[in-house]
């Protein structure tokens, strides 16, 4: 089975940067993220209606070329995540989480027995088709994939200390939108609310050696997060980030027509 090089690199305490797939799930994205130095593809599930199909072609499509995929499920229920994981992805995000025993729930259901509750399928997508050993093939499993919780809930920070204690969390992923939905000062990213939160939340992330991750679509956010130790990094949602180009263009355009 693969290594999941985007998880050692985080251990390690370096960098990684990826890219959201959000709506423009087509056979090339893994390989586009690649070109641009991108190390991972998170497939977002939650918001987007994607389907379990779409994760598995996307995890097939990343295989051989050194991309990393992974997937923001829905939900935290059981079928949700270990389907995502058959599907072939290394790395699992859920969104909302509010508690340690949430938490420690995810973490179960990414682990084979005894360490967790995950059902055996095995010589499938999750293992290249490969088959071998099996008790290689869950150590493999257990120790490569990537627990990502995400933290976007007035409870979820409020709890944090709790949830970034749990074994096998890896990442504590900030939902920098929902947040400020949830303190109730929506969008309003430099209010005290919501940078004592982050605040927090960093604190808890350096306490129990857990991995910080955000998405930014700027570089000073870029430059903002980083200073207050973000490693994981998603590069915008790819929606957005055309949006973001046609407009530069037009503005472009309309200005030359404009001032001829």
């Amino acid at each position: 089975m693969r290594n999941n090089p985007v998880k050692e690199k985080l251990l390690r305490g370096e960098y990684v940067g990826g890219s959201f797939g959000w709506e423009f799930l087509v056979p090339g994205l893994p390989q586009i993220v690649k070109s641009c130095g991108g190390e991972f593809l998170l497939v977002d599930m939650e918001h987007n209606g994607a389907t379990f199909d779409q994760v598995k072609t996307q995890a097939a499509l990343c295989r051989g070329i050194g991309i990393v995929p992974m997937a923001r499920v829905p939900t935290g229920q059981y079928n949700h995540i270990a389907r995502a994981l058959d599907a072939g992805v290394m790395g699992i995000m859920v969104p909302m989480v509010g508690s340690a025993e949430e938490a420690a729930h995810i973490v179960s259901c990414t682990r084979y027995p005894p360490e967790g509750r995950r059902g055996a399928a095995f010589g499938f997508a999750a293992d290249d088709y490969e088959g071998g050993d099996v008790k290689d093939i869950i150590r493999v499993a257990n120790a490569r994939t990537l627990v990502i919780c995400l933290i976007e809930t007035a409870e979820g920070i409020e709890n944090i200390e709790a949830i970034a204690a749990v074994p096998g969390v890896d990442v504590l992923w900030l939902g920098h939108f929902d947040l400020t939905n949830f303190l109730g000062i929506p969008a309003q990213f430099d209010h005290p609310k919501y940078v004592q939160a982050i605040d927090r939340m960093v604190a808890a992330a350096k306490k129990h050696g857990k991995v910080l991750g955000v998405m930014t679509a700027s570089e000073a956010w870029t430059r903002q997060y980083w200073d207050r130790g973000f490693r994981l990094f998603a590069a915008g949602v790819d929606v957005h980030l055309l949006q973001g180009a046609l407009r530069g263009h037009f503005k472009v355009l309309d200005a030359l027509s404009t001032n001829p």
